[in-house]
């Protein structure tokens, strides 16, 4: 087997059935989820008809790079929402099942365990993979099983939740071959401004790591639409992309998580070489599934409802639950990273069995999101709840916590 898998850490989901495991839920409750990012809206039905009436397409080997039709639906979306002149649909994007596998898998194409700008690597200083602190669990793995260390950047109320990229060393940008953002951000909600994006760019044309940009959660925002990494630098005039990759998907942006459909978009270079591994690794979307997807990205009023839900749902958190909890509004995304109230000593795990126990609400402790770096959890005393339940579901978590709070 391969040794690196011995370094990867239990999923968080893994570590919370653990917590829970000596635990009984409220017996006078019906269950909530709000641990699990799993959008609960009702998905397009547009969508799900087209899906239908292509079953019959199923008998077709699907190819690497998809249909043309996508790949131009994909390339008309980027275009119009960040306002981006041209995507060449040949060359410049790429459907995915799912961007988490995606994100994995050109983590395994891009690092180079070996070589390093054409020098042969020290052994004891292998290539580099940076990422945010607390971050999704995908990065990490992807990362260590690449043969690269991972670098945390913590993402703490000092720095907007964001992650304080120019306190990273020289000498750790010197050794990084791929620097992972998360905009707008898992779990805090963080979004990334042009001046952000500007600098990290600077650095990749001064140091020649990749750029991943995780843009998941970018069109589930309440005032204005979050700047991608695309835009950032179409406004800088790199209209090549250079080392720069963004990540979609339909399953925030549509409620279609089943449907496994994403895109990876940028640097042509990059992506050449990566639809040469994707051939070899044989995880090609479905036909049936590729033409529902050109419906939902040729399609923004069902995104535009779906946004109205989370915007409903979190004025009413905000309202109903702001004097007893904690609750900053993030910049977008369906994630309140809530601080632990003193009344729990400030203990993430002590809250989120509270809240199981007394309540029967699943939330996710902050912790299991996050690495120690000198010491520190960014993620401890911090609980994420994903409000991706029914407003009248809301409604009754909120009244069972404002129950547990005022005990």
């Amino acid at each position: 087997m391969n040794h690196n898998l011995t370094h990867l850490h239990p999923y968080p989901f893994a570590k919370m059935a653990t917590l829970l495991a000596d635990s009984t839920p409220a017996q006078n409750y019906s269950e909530i989820k709000l641990g699990i990012g799993e959008p609960k809206h009702e998905p397009p039905a547009f969508v799900l008809d087209v899906l239908h009436e292509n079953l019959d397409k199923i008998s077709r080997y699907p190819t690497t790079n998809g249909l043309f039709e996508l790949r131009q639906a994909i390339a008309h979306w980027l275009e119009k929402r960040f306002f981006l002149s041209h995507i060449d649909a040949h060359k410049e994007a790429l459907p995915v099942m799912g961007t988490r596998e995606a994100i994995f898998s050109l983590v395994q194409a891009v690092v180079d365990p070996i070589s390093n700008d054409g020098e042969n690597t020290n052994p004891s200083q292998p290539p580099t993979v940076v990422m945010p602190n607390p971050f999704y669990q995908i990065y990490e793995g992807a990362a260590i099983l690449a043969q690269a260390t991972p670098y945390f950047v913590p993402c703490t109320s000092d720095n907007d939740f964001k992650g304080n990229y120019r306190a990273v060393p020289k000498e750790v940008w010197e050794r990084t071959q791929l620097l992972f953002v998360c905009s707008p951000n898992n779990p805090t909600g963080s979004v990334m401004s042009m001046d952000d994006w500007e600098y990290l760019i600077r650095l990749s044309d001064q140091y020649g790591f990749v750029i991943a940009s995780d843009e998941c959660y970018s069109e589930l925002y309440f005032d204005n639409a979050p700047i991608g990494l695309l835009q950032a630098c179409s406004a800088l005039g790199r209209h090549d992309f250079k080392n720069c990759i963004v990540f979609h998907s339909l399953s925030k942006r549509s409620n279609l998580p089943g449907l496994r459909s994403g895109f990876v978009a940028g640097d042509a270079k990059i992506l050449q070489a990566y639809l040469q591994y994707r051939t070899y690794q044989g995880c090609a979307m479905p036909i049936p599934n590729q033409l529902a997807s050109i419906a939902a990205w040729q399609d923004e009023k069902h995104v535009a409802h779906n946004r109205a839900l989370y915007q409903e749902k979190f004025a009413l958190w905000m309202a109903e639950l702001g004097d007893l909890l904690t609750l900053r509004m993030p910049d977008a995304g369906f994630y309140f990273w809530v601080k632990v109230p003193e009344q729990f000593d400030g203990d993430d795990e002590v809250f989120v069995k509270a809240l199981y126990e007394q309540a029967n609400i699943h939330a996710l402790a902050g912790r299991y999101l996050s690495r120690e770096v000198d010491g520190q959890n960014p993620g401890q005393g911090y609980v994420r709840i994903a409000l991706v339940a029914s407003v009248d579901e809301s409604r009754e978590a909120i009244s069972r916590i404002r129950t547990l709070l005022s005990a």
